[in-house]
């Protein structure tokens, strides 16, 4: 080797490499083509899709975007107090085929039919979970608004990410008549301001069977309680915590496993926060143990309202949907703390002065 020099070592070298190079070719994936599947196109963001998320023990089956049909079609919580509470709800749940605007991918038909059938009806046409283009543009990959109806238009591209979320993550109710989703926001997004649309409109999702109270049923309103928190206030939106940034080769993708943000602290929270990761965690837990303390004397203060009769049944109203409505939002109150503690406060407040009323 000593006889061959520099100039015939790199000979050799660039003949080596000649050589092999059909072999490194012969080794790498073909490109997906563009006319491929979004699931194609973007391997990595699908198989994070696929992935559930947490377990919770109030329901049957793992959360998760990939099982938005298989949680609909059984789930319910089985809470004695919350059964209690929901006395009057049709047994199978939910009866409108509307439900699956959401539950479900975008049907080929459109949306327009659901309105008119019954859910376990168009259940057996809608067999895909959300995917892809629920969220994304077929050709562009850019975020869109699916769902028809919605109505707030995104100003801004951190508008359009929360927003793009808030379109089903949100309360709505049903148009009587036509049973299309609608949204009760046209006063405003505070349980507040959707209580006074509600009752403008002599709305009811159902009458309670032993008090024969008219209603309201929150449906799950992270939207509304996330728009009155502070990473609201701070431009924060719900990609940012619940699906952050990952590294993929050399560039940060956005996460597609839909997650609580506190199975990932350190991609979740620490971008923003320059705490350590435990005592984010310890944080988050003194919110949550706050709200839910909170949550179960204002349940108990409900079910001792119920024990009053019919005659309770006009603080009922106002006292259950700001306990369901803090409920249903999934947070334990982290989305707004605040808000919450306010509602479970004056769902307290409620109830007592329906006891007191009912023994005047």
């Amino acid at each position: 080797m000593k006889g061959l020099g520099y100039m015939g070592l790199g000979a050799v070298a660039a003949v080596a490499a000649f050589l092999a190079a059909p072999l490194l070719l012969r080794q790498a994936k073909p490109p997906a083509p563009r006319g491929a599947s979004l699931e194609g196109r973007f391997p990595v963001h699908a198989e994070a899709w696929k992935r559930p998320a947490r377990e919770e023990p109030r329901w049957r089956e793992k959360r998760g975007h990939a099982y938005s049909l298989k949680d609909r079609d059984e789930s319910f919580p089985d809470d004695p107090r919350w059964k209690r509470l929901f006395a009057g709800l049709p047994k199978l749940r939910p009866v409108p085929g509307g439900c699956l605007a959401c539950h479900g991918a975008i049907p080929r038909r459109g949306f327009g039919w659901l309105e008119a059938t019954p859910y376990y009806e168009a259940r057996r046409e809608v067999e895909q979970p959300l995917g892809c283009v629920d969220c994304h543009d077929e050709k562009t990959v850019a975020l869109r608004l699916s769902r028809p109806g919605f109505p707030l238009a995104p100003r801004s591209h951190p508008e359009l990410r929360a927003r793009v979320c808030g379109q089903c993550h949100a309360e709505y109710y049903f148009e009587p008549g036509s049973m299309r989703v609608a949204y009760p926001w046209s006063r405003g997004l505070k349980l507040d301001e959707i209580e006074a649309y509600y009752d403008a409109a002599g709305h009811r999702d159902y009458q309670h069977a032993g008090t024969g109270a008219a209603l309201l049923k929150a449906q799950h309103p992270q939207f509304e309680m996330w728009s009155q928190g502070v990473h609201a206030r701070s431009g924060v939106t719900c990609a940012d915590c619940h699906m952050p940034l990952t590294r993929q080769g050399a560039v940060r993708i956005t996460d597609h496993r839909a997650r609580r943000p506190l199975e990932n602290v350190e991609r979740a929270c620490l971008p923003c926060h320059s705490s350590p990761a435990e005592e984010m965690k310890a944080r988050v837990k003194a919110i949550q143990d706050r709200t839910t303390a909170l949550l179960d004397r204002a349940l108990a203060a409900l079910v001792e309202l119920l024990d009053e009769g019919p005659a309770a049944g006009r603080f009922q109203r106002r006292a259950q949907f700001r306990a369901d409505f803090v409920a249903a939002d999934g947070s334990q109150g982290f989305h707004a703390p605040q808000e919450a503690l306010r509602l479970l406060a004056e769902s307290i407040d409620y109830a007592r002065q329906g006891q007191a009323a009912v023994r005047r």
